[in-house]
């Protein structure tokens, strides 16, 4: 059974993990590009500009056609580091998908906690964990140790950009777990 988030079209299949590759571009805004391992890009995400005026920093995952999948919007204000994701281009409450937060404040290494919009039970649904070093994370169901993704950034260079080499698990939304990596930094 597919564990669909986003939409079902973006569960990897059974048989096997999905390998992504994400490359961010770094100018006024971050922009990143999403391909699979034949090189073809799978998705897009292009950043807003924020300014005084819109404290909030807004990312909008695109499909390989240029179709809106997501809007992912960050307060700046907020101490938590929350994001939220929302289907299309919407704010509106009722497209909430999942609300992305940090554990706690103090933290040696980096915990999220990820909650989908229908859960109100105050246990979050997937964890979002780093290593020490902080450059690879594990995505996790809930509390548990079942490991549902695997991201390993690497660092770009002057010639190269950042780079994220991602593996979702079979049956796991891999548009869902773009989002949450697209909100790491």
């Amino acid at each position: 059974m597919a564990n669909a988030i986003i939409s079902p079209q973006y569960c990897a299949p059974a048989t096997h993990p999905i390998d992504l590759i994400i490359t961010t571009e770094r100018t006024v805004r971050d922009n990143f590009t999403i391909r699979d391992i034949n090189d073809n890009i799978v998705f897009t995400v292009k950043s807003s500009l924020v300014t005084i005026v819109t404290p909030r920093q807004h990312r909008f995952l695109f499909d390989a056609n240029g179709n809106p999948i997501l809007h992912l919007r960050r307060s700046l204000l907020a101490a938590d580091d929350c994001w939220k994701a929302y289907r299309g281009e919407s704010t509106e409450p009722k497209d909430l998908i999942f609300t992305r937060k940090r554990s706690s404040l103090m933290q040696l290494r980096t915990k999220l906690n990820v909650f989908l919009a229908n859960n109100n039970t105050g246990v979050c649904d997937f964890t979002v964990k780093a290593n020490l070093s902080g450059q690879s994370w594990n995505v996790y169901i809930g509390e548990s140790n079942n490991v549902v993704a695997q991201i390993n950034k690497k660092l770009g260079t002057i010639v190269s950009r950042e780079k994220f080499m991602v593996t979702v698990s079979p049956n796991i939304d891999y548009a869902f777990i773009v989002a949450l990596i697209v909100t790491l930094d």
